[in-house]
């Protein structure tokens, strides 16, 4: 599991939650995945070693999964264990929810009952700003913000149902249900509309399909039992690979 040596500036242009973002080249950055963990807009912190791989290796595989279903993506290759060669981007500062299943904040704001099986995929966005705790916005507050026009708006809820069904047919397979993920879009330097940053344990939930278990960051978020053996579970499930 130990991440392959790389070079490049070790300065990153940008430090998240959980990933570093370097210079490449003139059309890529270098993504690097962290073990960082943090839940409530970083009020709970921790770091566990291999989580970063984890994460990294999971990305990996979904990313080609949408980009097979019409999707385009950020993504181009592996560069380590725990690393992702991308192409640069201009992120839309908005997040992208679709839910399937009722849990989390969607329980929490509005009454649904937990687990909870919507008719149709229900799509949100949010303002991607942690100042203001990501608010959810409509297409009248992102144009007057000047985040994202009406269009644009169409342009990803179109995008992300089609992410929805390709995920939920390859986790389906694999006994995982998937209640909701949250996706990123970004500009490339073609001017295209793409999906950025990952698809991972960190973006979704995944359930066990028979038991509605967690095997994603809730375990991290409420306590709910070993952390990176969760993180380990979901690579071994969702990528077919065996950890070492």
């Amino acid at each position: 599991m130990a991440a392959m040596a790389s070079t490049g500036n070790p300065q990153p242009l940008y430090t998240g939650k959980a990933k570093s973002l370097f210079p490449y080249d003139d059309r890529h950055f270098r993504m690097v995945f962290r073990d960082d963990l943090t839940a409530f807009d970083a009020v709970k912190k921790a770091t566990m070693k291999g989580k970063g791989y984890y994460n990294c290796q999971i990305a990996a595989t979904l990313l080609p999964v949408v980009e097979k279903a019409g999707v385009p993506t950020h993504f181009v290759k592996l560069l380590s264990d725990t690393e992702h060669l991308v192409k640069k981007i201009k992120i839309v500062k908005l997040e992208v929810l679709c839910r399937n299943i009722a849990a989390g904040s969607v329980v929490k704001n509005y009454g649904f009952v937990e687990g909870a099986e919507f008719k149709k995929p229900v799509v949100m966005f949010d303002l991607k700003e942690d100042k203001f705790h990501d608010p959810l916005l409509n297409e009248d507050i992102a144009e007057a913000l000047g985040v994202a026009t009406t269009a644009e708006f169409v342009k990803m809820r179109e995008m992300t149902l089609k992410v929805n069904t390709a995920l939920r047919n390859y986790l389906e397979p694999r006994g995982l249900l998937l209640p909701d993920f949250k996706l990123e879009y970004g500009y490339d330097l073609d001017n295209k509309l793409i999906l950025a940053d990952e698809i991972s344990a960190d973006t979704c939930r995944f359930w066990d399909a028979k038991t509605r278990r967690s095997i994603d960051k809730d375990v991290f978020r409420f306590d709910k039992g070993d952390v990176l053996a969760t993180y380990k579970e979901a690579y071994e499930r969702i990528t077919g690979n065996r950890a070492s």
